[in-house]
């Protein structure tokens, strides 16, 4: 989709701190941490939230979800960390590209 920033990323046309990626999804550190390990994983088909999922983003879900995992402890995220998206403006949704946050390094506040 054109003019968006996360796109932009998984395309390579906007640089960003890249951790992981592959064929489905890319996986960067955010630009505003809100903890000490703070990343963005996102699809790289845009899709703009939970809300816009439909059934053939079957399989690249359950790739994202069964990645988050792997690339929390490849950031060294042993002893656990935070999964969350947001969605829509209820959600404080900011980027309207789905991705999801992991967060972790250090105590988080209680949610």
């Amino acid at each position: 989709m054109s003019g968006c920033i996360f796109c932009k990323i998984a395309s390579g046309e906007v640089n960003a701190e890249i951790v992981y990626q592959d064929d489905k999804i890319v996986a960067f550190k955010d630009h505003a941490p809100k903890a000490p390990v703070h990343l963005l994983v996102i699809p790289r088909k845009h899709i703009r939230n939970l809300n816009a999922l439909d059934e053939s983003d079957t399989e690249l879900m359950a790739h994202l979800m069964m990645s988050l995992s792997s690339i929390a402890k490849e950031q060294g995220l042993l002893d656990g960390f935070r999964a969350i998206t947001n969605t829509g403006n209820g959600g404080r949704q900011e980027v309207y590209h789905m991705h999801f946050h992991i967060l972790g390094g250090g105590r988080l506040p209680a949610m």
